[in-house]
């Protein structure tokens, strides 16, 4: 009886790895970007995809999409198949804001199966080093002197940045010029080139050049300051309350993919979020709050679907994807 208790408990033992392997991908896996290289996105995709690289023992490859505000990759991995070689790094654009604004041929809320919120962030109204409007005050002052000349950069039209250039310019009263590109990185080297003037961008995006001197941070855009950035304003604390307008950031597969994968990749990754280095990074780029279970992600983005769509809604924002 001793004998075959041993046996049984010496076959689940070894049993027990193959079950965890069998939750993974079984060769390279790609993690889908929408956004051109350089972006916030393409950032915290790269230091994740390192890491379960290592962990998973396969190639993860990051592969940029860009267009569209980030629906042409994610329309892209809704249809690929659900064996977990292919992932989206999700973004509130393709998510949560772009679904309000345009028809697309996928549904965010059944196309997709969660597996984990990265993080959240401000967006930093930044500027190049010739403006003359460095604080809040005196932007508003240069809108109106120049209605419709002061432009605002973004990644794309109906981008978390636009929407958060739309609601500065309905709280303000003032109108300015959007100037859409395919993703952060372009439109920041169009920024420090003096080519456009401002821009909401993901503070993840636009760390390294504020690091450089290049850009200016003006203010942020969630109620409190990020703690990497203590001594930048927030737009509440510039004479508009309660202005929030931030960018998310998390990982999803396909609708197909079993929930035991999503499950078992959300355990790795949650294993990568408390990794010192990844911490290091993203507290540098302002991204908080991420990590926790597959229902936690799920839940959030129902709330950023509805909270979106009543803002488009009651904006009057049109979309031009």
């Amino acid at each position: 009886m001793q004998r075959r208790t041993f046996t049984a408990g010496l076959a689940a033992t070894v049993a027990a790895p193959l079950v965890r392997a069998q939750n993974l991908p079984t060769g390279p896996v790609r993690i889908i970007v929408g956004f051109a290289p350089g972006g916030g996105t393409d950032i915290l995709a790269r230091v994740i995809g390192q890491k379960l690289g290592d962990m998973w023992k396969t190639q993860v490859i990051v592969e940029n999409k860009a267009g569209a505000s980030g629906t042409i990759a994610a329309d892209y991995v809704a249809k690929q198949p659900g064996d977990g070689s292919t992932l989206l790094m999700a973004h509130i654009n393709s998510q949560a804001i772009t679904p309000a604004l345009v028809k697309l041929n996928y549904d965010p809320e059944k196309d997709f199966q969660p597996i984990m919120l990265v993080g959240v962030t401000p967006n930093l109204l930044i500027c190049n080093e010739q403006q003359p409007a460095k604080t809040v005050k005196d932007l508003v002052e240069l809108c109106r002197r120049h209605p419709g000349q002061v432009s605002f950069g973004s990644a794309g039209n109906g981008s978390a940045q636009h929407l958060a250039l739309e609601m500065f310019m309905l709280a303000a009263k003032v109108k300015a010029i959007h100037v859409p590109y395919k993703g952060s990185g372009p439109m920041l080297t169009d920024l420090i080139g003096g080519q456009i003037q401002y821009s909401f961008d993901t503070m993840t995006a636009a760390t390294p050049h504020v690091k450089s001197g290049k850009a200016i941070p003006i203010a942020q855009t969630r109620l409190a300051r990020a703690k990497a950035y203590p001594n930048v304003p927030t737009m509440a604390e510039s004479g508009f309350p309660g202005f929030e307008a931030t960018t998310w950031y998390g990982l999803v597969g396909p609708a197909k993919m079993p929930v035991a994968m999503a499950k078992r990749m959300n355990e790795d990754m949650n294993k990568v979020m408390v990794m010192p280095d990844v911490i290091e990074k993203l507290q540098a780029s302002g991204a908080e709050d991420g990590g926790g279970s597959t229902e936690k992600f799920h839940d959030f983005t129902q709330v950023e679907i509805r909270k979106w769509a009543k803002i488009i809604k009651d904006g009057g924002v049109k979309g031009d994807v």
